[in-house]
Formats: C-alpha cells, sequence, structure tokens
C-alpha cells in the first residue's frame, strides 16, 4: 500500500468514525459507538503508521486533520459517558456519589469539547503546553466544585471525565501526527 493509499484509508477511516459519532449521541447508540469508535481509531493510528505522507500531500494532510479534529470534539462526549456509565454500572459501594456527582459537574459536555478543541489544536500545532494550560483553567474553572464536601465522588467524576476526554483528544490527534512524522 502507498502512502497515498493509506492517507485515503486513514480519511475513509476518521471519516466513518465522524458519522458513527452523530449515532453515539442516541441513548441506543451509546452501547456500541465507543467501541465501534475505539476499533475505527485504532484502525486509522494503524494505517497512518505505515502511510507517512510527503510534502506533496498537503491537501489530503489538511483532511486528514479535519477529520481527526472534528472527531476528536464530537466523539469524545459519547465516549466519555460511556466510561461513566460503566462506572455506574460496576459501582459495588452502593452510594451513588459518582453518579449523584454528574449534577454537581454542570455544562460538563460543553467544557468537554471545549477541552477537547484545545487539546487537539494545541498537539496539532506542535504547542503540548496548550494542553497543559488548557488542564489548569478547566480545574481552577471547577475548583468550587471539586471541593464540594457533600458529594466525595465529584472529584473523581471530574478526573476520570477529564482523562478519558484528553486521551480521546490526543489519540485523535496522534493520526495526523503520525502521517505528519
Amino acid at each position: 500500500m502507498t502512502p497515498l493509499d493509506s492517507a485515503w484509508l486513514t480519511v475513509a477511516l476518521l471519516v466513518a468514525a465522524i458519522v458513527a459519532s452523530g449515532w453515539g449521541w442516541t441513548r441506543a447508540g451509546r452501547l456500541l459507538w465507543p467501541p465501534l469508535a475505539a476499533i475505527l481509531l485504532a484502525g486509522a493510528l494503524a494505517v497512518a503508521v505505515h502511510g507517512r505522507l510527503g510534502a506533496s500531500e498537503q491537501a489530503l494532510h489538511a483532511m486528514v486533520a479535519t477529520a481527526a479534529a472534528v472527531l476528536a470534539v464530537a466523539g469524545g462526549g459519547p465516549v466519555t459517558s460511556w466510561v461513566f456509565a460503566w462506572i455506574d454500572r460496576h459501582d459495588t459501594t452502593g452510594a451513588h456519589s459518582m453518579r449523584d456527582a454528574g449534577s454537581v459537574l454542570r455544562g460538563g459536555a460543553w467544557i468537554g469539547g471545549l477541552e477537547r478543541t484545545a487539546i487537539v489544536v494545541s498537539l496539532l500545532a506542535g504547542w503540548p503546553e496548550g494542553v497543559a494550560l488548557a488542564l489548569a483553567l478547566k480545574g481552577l474553572g471547577r475548583y468550587p466544585e471539586l471541593r464540594n464536601q457533600d458529594n466525595p465522588g465529584t472529584a473523581e467524576r471530574f478526573i476520570i471525565g477529564t482523562f478519558t476526554s484528553v486521551l480521546w483528544a490526543a489519540g485523535c490527534a496522534g493520526v495526523v501526527l503520525l502521517l505528519r512524522a
């Protein structure tokens, strides 16, 4: 497979994941979207490793970067929700502190989308310090809720959601960076 064929396959996998992410926002799609998205993203990463692009394929590289950025923002919400649902199902304490923390951390979907945007743009721009800046701003903005002693699960939900969101955005940026290398 030529590098150009690999790049087109990477674009196809990313576009398929973007289309599937729309399904991930539905109740039924939340069960299947995250595993499907992980498979599509892993496939795009694997193809990108073998199909590095030269300087002449800049338009194709821009398409891959755009598709990866859209996937990072649109697909991260359902993946994070899936992780929370998995944790809630397997919570053996019965305290429901993680479940209740969702009502304390209002606006999480919007904040997560903005966070993933900042992370993927920072990584693609070659400015990894932007990741630290985005996470610091998020932590400072959420500090009052994190200090909430009424619900001890709030800080845990914040950390799990942030890590899931950041890893998803970094994985999407990784596809582009692997093609670029």
